[in-house]
C-alpha cells in the first residue's frame, strides 16, 4: 500500500486528510498570513491533534509550502491553458481573469499565499513564491506583447510597463473579490467585462 493510501485517523485514507488540511491550511493562512497563522486552529477545523498535523506535514513551512504549490500550480496551469488556447488578443484578458476566478472560486484565499508579505524572506517559500511570481509575470508579458503588437505598438519598454500595470489590477480585482462571498466567478468575469468595456471599448 502506498504512502497516499495509508489510513489515518478515524479510517480515513492519509491522503484524504492531507487534502483536507492544506485546505484549511490554505484558508488560515490566507487569512491570517503566515506569521500570523495558527497550527492549532487548522488542526481544530479538520478534527485532529497538532500532533497529527506536524507528523504530516513536519512543520508549519511544510504546510506552507503544500498549500502554496497547490494554489501556484492549480494558477498557473490554468492561465497557461488559457492562453495556449489563443484567441483575439484584445479578448486575453478578459479570458485570463475568467480562468482564475473560476480557479479560486471556491477557494479565494489561495490567491493571498503567493503575494504574503509575512513569509520568511529567504528559504524554501520564498523561493516558491518568487517562482510562481515570476511564471504570472511571464504570462503577463506575452498577453501585453500580443496586445500592443496586434495595435502597431512595439516598444519593449512601454510593453513592459502595461504588463506591470495589468499585474496590479489583476491583484486588485482579486483582493476585492475575496471579501465578496456573494459574487461567483460568472458574476466577475461579467462585472469585469463591464468594466473593460466602459474603460477601453472591449
Amino acid at each position: 500500500m502506498t504512502e497516499s493510501r495509508a489510513v489515518g485517523t478515524k479510517g480515513m485514507p492519509r491522503g484524504e486528510r492531507e487534502a483536507q488540511l492544506v485546505v484549511a491550511g490554505t484558508e488560515e493562512f490566507g487569512r491570517a498570513g503566515y506569521a500570523g497563522a495558527s497550527m492549532v486552529e487548522i488542526a481544530r477545523r479538520v478534527g485532529v491533534t497538532k500532533p497529527l498535523l506536524y507528523q504530516y506535514f513536519g512543520s508549519k513551512d511544510g504546510l506552507y509550502l503544500a498549500c502554496l504549490h497547490r494554489a501556484g500550480d492549480r494558477l498557473t496551469e490554468g492561465v497557461a491553458t488559457t492562453m495556449a488556447e489563443g484567441g483575439e488578443p484584445d479578448q486575453m484578458p478578459l479570458k485570463v481573469l475568467s480562468a482564475i476566478f473560476t480557479t479560486f472560486d471556491h477557494d479565494r484565499y489561495a490567491w493571498r499565499l503567493l503575494r504574503d508579505p509575512t513569509v520568511p524572506a529567504t528559504g524554501d517559500i520564498a523561493a516558491a513564491a518568487a517562482d510562481y511570481r515570476r511564471r504570472l509575470d511571464a504570462f503577463a508579458l506575452l498577453g501585453a506583447t500580443q496586445l500592443m503588437t496586434s495595435r502597431g505598438l512595439a516598444d519593449p519598454v512601454d510593453i513592459e510597463a502595461i504588463a506591470q500595470v495589468w499585474t496590479g489590477v489583476v491583484d486588485s480585482l482579486i483582493s476585492w473579490w475575496i471579501d465578496r462571498p456573494d459574487e461567483d466567478a460568472a458574476a466577475m468575469s461579467a462585472r469585469c467585462a463591464r468594466i473593460m468595456a466602459g474603460l477601453f471599448g472591449w
